[in-house]
């Protein structure tokens, strides 16, 4: 029986087993199972998955429910959170919520699970007008749809501002073979309303893990949210990890992605705005080596006029790794004055890693200012020379070299805390110690 045919046997236990959501989100799984079943995973010959295939990965036994919990302490996982800023945590451990390791709130905003706000009568308001409102109904996440039944809920209410930031941390601890986890996140931010967030999926053993990931974002107007995402996973874990952000008036969203481990990671990252003086923010670092494949797919739609986007993303690439960079920017006819520049710069760092990048506009409208780009190259070798010259190790001088290549996307990092983190990461992958950050 192969992935597919496991999944399809396996929702009906799935059903039995959250028999108290609400008629609506029953009927929304029943219509997303009928989905996936029409158009399975998705393949190479779907134009946007023409250089990620899944194949391997999804050879997996995958065990789609855990058979039983592992408890976790604080202090084993402890590196894994931004432990030195004071947050709120929706920690979850092999699927399930990890209420001793986690501190929610809903006082003045929800921080909380989203299997509470599918099966409580006091939140189908939000679910009902929210959830399931703008992710693509087939493939991936038709199947996240399906199985939705954890992740985390937040709901940040008009002229309010988050007085933390909140962390999003799903651990796999395999004590599976293989594990197959369906996170699903609804994140509403209500007019005027601020919120920062950090995610992460971490594997803490070598087994198998597959990580099909779904979020759903919706920014009224006037409202700020900076979203972080670390990936830094073990190299037998993958991760397909879907944003979709769908922004109003005067909003203000941007989403920054560091990858920097797995087995294969695919960034699904889509924007959609509607309404005028818009703000989008999309920017990564990529640092892979080995056999690692890192994939980021992304669109941002302009429907209304006076918006912008922004869109940056720096990859260093070592060993056999490949990377790929497939970003769309779509600027409709009605959508005059529109300011979008889209760059993807790549560092080949050994002669078998790969980068396959296609920036594409599709302009409609004749007022606009719109820039995109690519560029794909080595070191630059008088530069290496210059800084060999001044007393400075040549392994040093190429990690100095590469710190300046990702600087720009570091400097709009808002959580000094994890700007560190992120800077230490890069050192430890780069195999340098350098003592400042940047």
């Amino acid at each position: 029986m192969d992935l597919k045919e496991k999944l399809l046997s396996s929702f009906i236990a799935f059903e039995n087993q959250n028999s108290t959501d609400t008629p609506f989100v029953s009927q929304v799984r029943g219509k997303a199972i009928k989905n996936f079943e029409n158009t399975g995973f998705p393949t190479k010959k779907n134009e946007a998955w023409k250089y990620t295939s899944l194949n391997k990965i999804l050879k997996e036994d995958y065990s789609i429910f855990p058979k039983s919990e592992t408890p976790l302490e604080y202090k084993d996982v402890q590196k894994y959170f931004i432990h030195d800023i004071d947050s709120y945590k929706i920690v979850f451990v092999d699927g399930k919520y990890a209420s001793h390791l986690s501190q929610t709130t809903h006082e003045g905003i929800d921080v909380c699970l989203m299997s509470a706000a599918l099966s409580k009568a006091k939140y189908q308001p939000v679910i009902e007008n929210y959830f399931n409102a703008i992710a693509p109904q087939e493939g991936l996440n038709a199947l996240n749809t399906a199985f939705c039944s954890e992740g985390a809920y937040i709901h940040i209410k008009s002229n309010t501002s988050a007085d933390r930031p909140i962390q999003i941390i799903h651990f796999s601890t395999g004590q599976e073979v293989a594990m197959l986890l369906q996170p699903r996140n609804l994140i509403v931010i209500d007019e005027n309303a601020q919120v920062q967030i950090i995610e992460r999926h971490q594997s803490l053993s070598k087994n198998a893990t597959l990580t099909n990931s779904t979020t759903e974002l919706f920014a009224a107007k006037r409202s700020i949210v900076d979203y972080y995402k670390v990936q830094n996973d073990m190299t037998d874990a993958s991760l397909i990890d879907s944003t979709f952000i769908e922004q109003h008036q005067e909003s203000h969203v941007s989403v920054h992605t560091f990858s920097f481990g797995g087995k294969l990671t695919r960034n699904n990252l889509n924007f959609y705005q509607k309404g005028q003086r818009i703000a989008s923010i999309l920017k990564g670092v990529t640092i892979i080596g080995n056999k690692q494949h890192v994939d980021h797919n992304t669109l941002v739609h302009h429907i209304e006029p006076h918006c912008e986007s922004h869109q940056d993303y720096k990859g260093i690439f070592g060993d056999s790794a490949m990377g790929v960079f497939n970003g769309k920017v779509v600027v409709e006819k009605e959508a005059q004055k529109t300011n979008a520049f889209q760059a993807n710069n790549n560092l080949l760092i050994n002669d078998k890693a790969t980068i396959n990048t296609k920036p594409q506009l599709e302009i409609f409208a004749d007022d606009v200012k719109c820039s995109h780009g690519c560029t794909i190259g080595q070191l630059d070798e008088n530069a290496l020379f210059y800084l060999q010259a001044r007393g400075i190790p040549k392994k040093e001088a190429k990690a100095l070299l590469m710190y300046a290549f990702a600087n720009n996307v570091l400097e709009s990092v808002k959580i000094p805390q994890l700007k560190q983190r992120i800077n230490a990461l890069i050192a430890q992958k780069l195999g340098v110690n350098i003592g400042f950050d940047l």
